[in-house]
């Protein structure tokens, strides 16, 4: 438990001790502040005690005198205490500060056992283009959380569900027979999935060509839609694959084996990973079953013309289509069976859907059947729901082929982190694989903090120049500094010792309570699914030591006892930089 928090724990317990009133003045209901005490004062944290004074009926120094006394005379981590205007400043013993320094340092690699299993589904792409930017805060966000997850102690199953059927695939499917004359990835010398991609641009140019032309014979827009040849023939594929012709199968499965290994690419370099993988040819038809359990049970009900629905107007929403009157299944009927598949192959305790915000209403509506339907798992189902990218160049149009790429972009930050290097001059002493290797660790480093450093709910601009930047809120900041521990560690030959007699000064007793905060900070990033409470977390941390840096001199510290002790607090905080940016899928180099 890291000090502040041991203050608040005591001040309740004195306050619930020494303090008895009736129900509806109880000050057991109140938490007091704990602040950092502001350089003017002495003292190391400040309590407020404004909120006890109506309760009370006494005045704020009277009240903060109170308790002063009584932490005095109940605790054994206060040194002394002063009351200025209200306010009850607390300088703590120093031993209190080693000690919780001893212990972080002690604790570092123990995780917490929770005994429970979450499944985080991220990525999930349809196999008819490449990833894009959007995947990217999708997949940095799914993989982060199941970091964090497991660091607060969570068993974690990471998976994807591929949308590898329907028109859209037949379209890249058509467009290729038509238009490919033969060619293969291999033969175009074109990864995988930007191959298939390339094919449903090109299906879309012609098929708006189509419309064009019958427009201009006289059809009206929907009609021309509805009959350009194209699409039909489309159309008539994606029949044919659902009774499962040979010939339209056999392509499927090879044009969907030449884009998954290119997302296996994009994935390897964006350093994201799945323990389990499912795709939608297997699960479309899952569901349907629940259907007529739902329809037994009266739960659901159908319409004149055989369709089928669920009526959620009790729950301030509208009815919802789970059976087309022909007995197709929509997308909601799959992830009906899905979520419940999901809990019968596993023991998982949790279900966490990774998925943008313009996709809210759907899983409300999901969970929302799901309980009706009586699966009692269905209250911890959870839609992380995340904001859209953009950039300065404005939002991204698929069908146009206007897509920022991933693999693009992730080229791109490499190239950036290169040239911004050399601009520097921070890497002339390394080999060149040693540079490489910076370039590649900081160039995503740059990506992946700029994106997971905001608030998963809010939309954001990216600005790939801006994220690469060595100052500020960045990940090269926050990796430099780490490398420049590595360094000083390195030239003063460190060997890990305790220190059980030092009397710290203010920005070493500041840094200290910032390395007890890293578990709970986890464990918070781990309660409402924020990856940006570590990274903005790691952020000040890395100001904290800095300023630390700046101001106490180590290698030329004359003192031995002083220097061992700098050298162990510059450690555990590299070992908690290192850390902090592995939940968010950053690594680290030791030389910048």
């Amino acid at each position: 438990m890291n000090i502040k928090n041991l203050i608040q724990n005591k001040l309740q317990e004195i306050i619930q001790t020494n303090y008895q009133l009736d129900d509806q003045n109880d000050p057991k209901k109140v938490t007091l502040e704990v602040q950092k005490t502001n350089p003017d004062h002495e003292g190391d944290f400040t309590i407020v005690t404004f909120p006890l004074v109506k309760i009370l009926k006494k005045s704020p120094d009277v009240i903060a005198m109170e308790l002063g006394d009584a932490l005095s005379t109940q605790s054994d981590f206060l040194e002394s205490y002063n009351v200025v205007k209200g306010f009850l400043n607390l300088k703590i013993k120093n031993s209190f500060f080693l000690n919780n320094f001893n212990s972080v340092k002690d604790n570092f690699d123990k995780v917490p056992e929770k005994n429970e299993t979450v499944m985080v589904e991220y990525s999930s792409p349809n196999t008819n283009k490449p990833l894009h930017l959007g995947h990217i805060r999708n997949n940095l966000l799914g993989f982060s959380v199941a970091q964090i997850l497991k660091q607060d102690g969570y068993n974690v199953i990471k998976t994807q569900i591929i949308n590898d059927r329907g028109i859209h695939i037949c379209k890249s499917m058509l467009a290729w027979e038509k238009f490919g004359n033969g060619e293969t990835p291999k033969s175009s010398n074109t990864k995988g999935d930007k191959f298939v991609g390339n094919y449903y641009v090109e299906f879309d140019k012609n098929y708006k060509s189509q419309i064009a032309d019958l427009i201009a014979n006289g059809q009206t827009e929907d009609e021309a839609k509805k009959n350009a040849a194209i699409i039909q023939e489309a159309q008539q594929m994606l029949l044919n694959w659902e009774k499962g012709d040979e010939k339209v199968r056999n392509l499927w499965n090879e044009m969907n084996s030449w884009v998954y290994e290119g997302f296996g690419e994009t994935y390897k370099r964006l350093g994201v990973d799945f323990d389990q993988v499912q795709y939608e040819s297997n699960t479309y038809i899952l569901g349907k079953d629940l259907i007529q359990e739902g329809l037994i049970k009266g739960i659901l009900f159908r319409k004149e013309d055989g369709s089928v629905w669920c009526d959620l107007t009790d729950e301030g929403l509208d009815q919802k289509l789970l059976l087309r009157s022909d007995g197709t299944s929509v997308y909601m009927t799959q992830d009906l069976g899905t979520a419940v598949q999901r809990f019968k192959d596993n023991d998982i305790q949790k279900l966490i859907y990774t998925v943008g915000n313009e996709q809210d209403y759907h899983f409300d509506v999901l969970f929302k059947i799901l309980k009706k339907l009586g699966y009692n798992w269905a209250e911890n189902l959870y839609h992380l729901s995340y904001g859209m990218v953009e950039l300065p160049e404005g939002k991204m149009k698929s069908r146009e082929g206007t897509v920022v790429d991933a693999d693009d972009l992730m080229q791109e930050m490499y190239e950036t982190a290169k040239e911004k290097a050399q601009e520097l001059g921070k890497l002339e002493n390394l080999s060149d694989s040693e540079k490489e290797k910076s370039y590649e660790t900081v160039g995503l480093g740059a990506l992946k903090y700029f994106m997971l450093k905001v608030d998963p709910k809010k939309k954001m601009l990216f600005n790939p120049k801006e994220s690469i930047d060595f100052n500020g809120n960045t990940g090269p900041f926050i990796q430099y500094t780490y490398a420049r521990i590595q360094s000083l560690l390195s030239k003063a030959e460190y060997q890990e010792q305790s220190v059980s007699n030092y009397e710290m000064n203010d920005l070493e007793k500041e840094l200290v309570m910032n390395l007890s905060n890293f578990k709970e900070v986890v464990s918070k990033a781990a309660e409402t699914l924020s990856p940006a409470l570590v990274a903005n977390y790691v952020y000040d941390l890395v100001k904290s030591y800095n300023s630390f840096y700046q101001n106490n001199p180590i290698l030329n510290q004359d003192n031995e006892n002083t220097k061992q002790f700098r050298l162990e607090l510059s450690a555990l905080t590299g070992k908690t930089i290192k850390k902090g940016l592995s939940l968010l899928g950053i690594g680290t180099v030791d030389r910048m």
